[in-house]
């Protein structure tokens, strides 16, 4: 531990992004301000996080709970927390969705199929698909984590070309995937009127 950053800090004080105590009255205002908006809204953050987790383990607990019931009704077991399920009300207003991916991540074959792959646009680079190469370009560009795009690089697989060295791509880019676990999901989603169209009901940040 850094023997330069209290446990503790003193009455008075405020410890800054170095570590460094500075008397809170030597604080700008405006910086004291910035303080409190920053620390009010993380503190709702991480309330609102901790009520979607509860949600999520409640969700998760009712679904398999009905899957065991519909089994029981059978005199059959059931693996209940695998498989994509559908729970929606008795009027179909609304539905929510357990679903399982697995979780993927690409080995070192990876950069052989982008060589490949690479080669190919470069081979057909006079005559090729614009729209072949917004998805090449998108596949390989890193997110904000520094990752591919699990999404964008699977895409690339429903691409059916008669070409020998692409086929040869794609087939290391599938021997590139490997599946290193499953993630569950719950979304909630609400009927769009009287059709047969729904729409999710947002959960996250992003999305609302």
């Amino acid at each position: 531990m850094d023997q330069n950053i209290p446990e503790t800090i003193p009455e008075g004080y405020m410890q800054n992004a170095l570590g460094h105590l500075v008397p809170r009255a030597n604080v700008r205002e405006q910086d004291l301000l910035r303080d409190e908006v920053a620390r009010a809204l993380v503190e709702q953050a991480v309330a609102i996080s901790a009520q979607l987790a509860a949600f999520k383990k409640k969700a998760l607990g009712d679904i398999d709970d009905l899957v065991k019931i519909a089994g029981e009704r059978y005199d059959v077991a059931l693996g209940g927390k695998k498989g994509n399920i559908s729970v929606a009300t008795y009027d179909g207003k609304f539905k929510v969705q357990r679903s399982v991916a697995d979780v993927l991540q690409f080995t070192e074959e990876m950069e052989a199929a982008k060589t490949l792959i690479m080669a190919c646009i470069k081979r057909w680079s006079e005559g090729a698909n614009p729209q072949i190469s917004a998805l090449v370009s998108r596949a390989f560009a890193p997110g904000r984590n520094g990752q591919l795009k699990t999404s964008a690089v699977l895409d690339l697989l429903r691409i059916d070309i008669e070409d020998a060295e692409w086929k040869t791509a794609m087939e290391a880019l599938k021997d590139s995937i490997n599946a290193t676990g499953t993630a569950v999901y719950v979304r909630v989603y609400e009927r769009v009127g009287s059709s047969e169209q729904y729409k999710a009901i947002p959960l996250d940040l992003a999305a609302v």
